[in-house]
């Protein structure tokens, strides 16, 4: 559903099977944007988003955990470098608004009236759905 949504408006998207072969993918094509699920075989998104944020050569590249996220998981994914949440279930055009703002890094405010995000650990609030 991700993948399809952020097609159909436009974004060229480039999926992995689980954690592991997401850094593997990330070091070859250099995404504007990462989008993990917490849960995920060999390596999961809280892991992850702490190789990606660990590594100098990604460790500019915005992530999104987009998961059905617990409290114990936003805030690990604070403590990983997490720029944004988006919980599930949520609306298609959040998590396009959402990919589009962590694009556009350093912006003052989205489109949507929401903040923008200005670096990598600087994280913005758990997005929920409807609001």
């Amino acid at each position: 559903m991700i993948r399809v949504n952020l097609e159909l408006e436009g974004f060229e998207v480039v999926t992995a099977a689980d954690g592991a072969e997401c850094l593997e993918i990330v070091h070859r094509v250099r995404p504007d944007v990462v989008t993990l699920d917490v849960v995920m075989p060999r390596l999961d998104g809280l892991q992850a988003a702490a190789r990606l944020r660990a590594d100098v050569r990604t460790r500019d590249i915005p992530i999104a955990i987009i998961s059905a996220c617990t409290q114990l998981e936003v805030d690990g994914g604070r403590a990983a470098g997490v720029d944004a949440f988006l919980a599930k279930p949520f609306e298609p055009a959040e998590m396009v608004r959402l990919v589009r703002r962590l694009m556009g890094c350093g912006q003052v405010e989205g489109d949507d009236g929401l903040p923008g995000v200005c670096a990598p650990g600087e994280v913005e609030p758990a997005v929920r759905p409807g609001g």
